[in-house]
């Protein structure tokens, strides 16, 4: 079951975009969570979330889900479960804020919010992470590759 959740190969390309989403959500995360880059912080976030009628621990894994797993991403440890607390949170945002907006993003500022066009490019990415794991430079990869847990067989003599 582990080996499932740590399976990744040496490739670089999983994880260039792994790394590219967990900046970004570590970037909005640390907002939420901290208060860092101009966000609201924690308490004010979560009574945000509350106001809209999102219950707190709702509110509480959301937020979570970006901090932490844009670390997560960052690391490449437990990339896949990091990558699906970012695909809840963005399905949660099209069917709760986004979809009554449409496809687009609002370049023009003349609709009356964001579409969901960036959260349908998240989700093709934290699926590919999911799917294909974490890729080069990652802690799954050294699990994965016996490097952290295995021990070393006793070598026999004859």
């Amino acid at each position: 079951m582990l080996s499932k959740i740590f399976k990744t190969n040496s490739d670089i390309v999983p994880a260039l975009i792994r790394l590219v989403v967990g900046v970004l959500f570590f970037y909005h995360g640390a907002q939420k969570m901290l208060g860092w880059w101009g966000g609201p912080g924690f308490s004010n976030m979560m009574h945000g979330f509350e106001s809209q009628g999102i219950p707190a621990p709702l509110a509480f894994l959301a937020i979570a889900a970006e901090f932490f797993g844009g670390i997560g991403l960052i690391l490449g440890f437990l990339s896949r479960i990091a990558a699906f607390g970012i695909t809840a949170n963005m399905i949660v945002a099209i069917l709760a804020v986004h979809m009554q907006n449409g496809l687009s993003m609002n370049w023009s500022g003349q609709q009356k919010g964001e579409g969901f066009e960036y959260h349908l490019l998240v989700l093709a990415i934290t699926i590919s992470i999911m799917l294909v794991g974490a890729g080069a430079y990652s802690v799954d990869g050294m699990i994965y590759k016996g490097e952290v847990y295995r021990q070393p067989r006793p070598q026999t003599i004859h």
